[in-house]
């Protein structure tokens, strides 16, 4: 995709974070705009201000997490007559600690929504942009695509999932028209951090913004980038594996890891 003015956006976790910031950015940049979170209220509140921007907005409010609901958000959107252009499958989230302090039923949720829902959403709106000729697809990823993550074992897996996933998609339908691109953060001020492990929300304050991550991204995919790595830095990551053994990058990655979270 070369251009964005006039098109739709599908933005899923619209509602705070790095996906605000992509439809912020996408709505100053003339595109129109699906956006949907799991509050309706507040996402009726920020359609109301973007469409200021003089672009339309339509609201669907669903949580990807349970099952079923990328499927019930696609029959919405088909039924309200509503073609996407870009889908940018932003929604997710992360428990960082050791594996067995976290319970089951929170990877389970963590799992649909950063891998089935983002699978069955590609899966869903592909076929139209097909048909059509062209579309783009943005799936935020995370430097933890690139390295294996002690103490995130389960949500560093997730995101590596979802950069061998987009690359992929990219292989295959690269020349029907499609564009895919993995927008990879790093620590990022939000509220995903104080989700993610409450050590955290002071430490990543002081991190990039979603602002700059989403204006980033939105470049990186204008000029065709298969994925993008935001931040400084934050490159140093993915150049590991590269460079070192696995057991010296978990080595690494974990000591890391472990005293960002405060383990002893």
């Amino acid at each position: 995709m070369k251009q964005l003015a006039g098109k739709t956006a599908l933005v899923t976790g619209a509602s705070s974070g790095i996906g605000l910031a992509l439809a912020k950015s996408l709505a100053a940049r003339k595109m129109n705009l699906i956006i949907t979170a799991r509050s309706e209220n507040k996402l009726n509140e920020i359609a109301t201000e973007l469409q200021k921007s003089g672009v339309n907005v339509d609201v669907f409010s669903s949580d990807l997490s349970e099952r079923g609901a990328a499927e019930n958000l696609f029959k919405q959107v088909s039924e309200a007559s509503l073609h996407v252009d870009l889908l940018i499958n932003n929604a997710g989230f992360g428990k960082w600690g050791e594996l067995l302090e976290i319970n089951r039923e929170e990877y389970q949720q963590m799992l649909q929504l950063n891998i089935n829902a983002l699978t069955e959403l590609c899966h869903l709106f592909i076929p139209d942009m097909l048909s059509r000729k062209e579309g783009g697809i943005i799936n935020v990823g995370s430097t933890a695509s690139f390295v294996p993550i002690p103490f995130a074992a389960v949500y560093s897996a997730s995101k590596a999932y979802v950069l061998s996933f987009t690359e992929a998609l990219q292989g295959e339908y690269g020349d029907r028209g499609l564009s895919v691109m993995t927008l990879c953060p790093g620590g990022t001020n939000s509220n995903f951090a104080a989700v993610a492990n409450p050590n955290l929300k002071q430490i990543f304050a002081n991190k990039d913004t979603p602002e700059f991550v989403a204006e980033m991204g939105l470049e990186a995919f204008l000029k065709g980038k298969l994925y993008v790595i935001t931040g400084k830095g934050n490159k140093k990551v993915a150049l590991l594996p590269r460079i070192l053994s696995r057991q010296k990058v978990l080595e690494i990655v974990g000591a890391s890891w472990k005293k960002t979270i405060g383990k002893s």
